[in-house]
């Protein structure tokens, strides 16, 4: 499958958390290449880039609500989408606080806090989700190359790590649990973007990066199997 699939069936990708930052800029790639694209949004009453996206997108581009901390807007999600065909169900989400703080100072609210939302919260969209992805389609979210075990040789942000670590981890055991599947699973790791959560001193713009994210995604349907992988398609260690 590609991104110039006909215009009577084009593709559909779900981004979860699309109302800014990466995630918009991912769902306006998506769009850009003749994709229709369902975002999510957490605040039901701001108005967010990907407002502006969709009214300009001639009904491609359908804004939905969720938190992806509250597990009760799941059911109702799937309801709404649950016509749709999903080529593409990708979830975007990321918190951190305490960059400094080693991990036994790290306040144990503020542990469960970046746990939840970088690694329990995604997985549950996911196994909440995933059958409505076609056979043949693809599942990921976003890791990072801060959650590599093998690349750490600096220490600092260990819970923001440790997190998506996990959320590696527990890709990899969803993938492993469905046997002969064709479908594909990522974990991307973008770089050190210049995002809310990133930064102004991050060395990469979100205009540089995100297409290039969408390229890795695009090129790994139809191929079987979990990579983690950066934005140049290049595997990074577990």
């Amino acid at each position: 499958m590609s991104s110039t699939s006909t215009e009577q069936h084009p593709p559909t990708a779900l981004i979860v958390g699309a109302s800014r930052g990466l995630g918009h800029a991912m769902a306006a790639e998506f769009f850009g290449r003749g994709w229709n694209v369902v975002g999510t949004v957490r605040d039901t009453t701001a108005r967010t880039p990907l407002h502006d996206l969709a009214d300009r997108a001639d009904g491609r581009v359908t804004i939905e609500h969720l938190d992806i901390n509250d597990p009760g807007h799941l059911p109702p999600l799937h309801a709404r989408v649950a016509h749709r065909r999903l080529d593409v169900l990708f979830v975007n989400a990321g918190t951190t606080n305490n960059e400094q703080t080693p991990i036994g100072g790290v306040a144990t609210a503020d542990f469960v806090d970046v746990m939840v939302t970088n690694a329990l919260s995604p997985m549950r969209v996911i196994e909440a989700l995933e059958d409505l992805v076609s056979p043949a389609g693809l599942i990921g979210a976003m890791s990072s190359g801060q959650g590599s075990i093998t690349n750490n040789a600096t220490g600092g942000r260990e819970v923001y790590r440790g997190s998506k670590a996990a959320l590696n981890m527990f890709l990899r055991s969803f993938a492993a649990r469905q046997g002969e599947t064709r479908r594909a699973f990522v974990l991307m790791a973008p770089g050190w973007i210049r995002t809310a959560l990133g930064g102004p001193d991050a060395p990469y713009t979100i205009e540089e990066t995100v297409p290039l994210l969408v390229d890795v995604l695009l090129s790994r349907l139809g191929t079987p199997g979990l990579a983690y992988l950066d934005r140049f398609g290049q595997t990074v260690p577990w």
